[in-house]
């Protein structure tokens, strides 16, 4: 299939196409576990980051309590 084919698709069938590609390359055991090394080093430097309390997190019912404040104020500016 072509990328001009794939993209006059419905919705339905874009995503049942995405979900044949995932399952595809879950199922190839050969790339499963393949991380690029900047990926990896990246992680690494995150993790550090929060472990030494250089990075702080929030708890996700306050990250979506934040979200859902910020989301207001566009739908009702002022």
């Amino acid at each position: 299939m072509q990328t001009a084919e794939l993209v006059a698709l419905p919705l339905a069938e874009h995503l049942r196409a995405m979900e044949a590609l995932w399952d595809s390359l879950c199922r190839d055991q050969t790339q499963a576990h393949v991380v690029p090394a900047w990926h990896e080093e990246e992680l690494n430097k995150r993790v550090a980051a929060l472990e030494s309390g250089e990075e702080v997190v929030s708890p996700w019912e306050e990250v979506k309590e934040r979200i859902r404040h910020r989301a207001e104020q566009l739908v009702r500016p002022g």
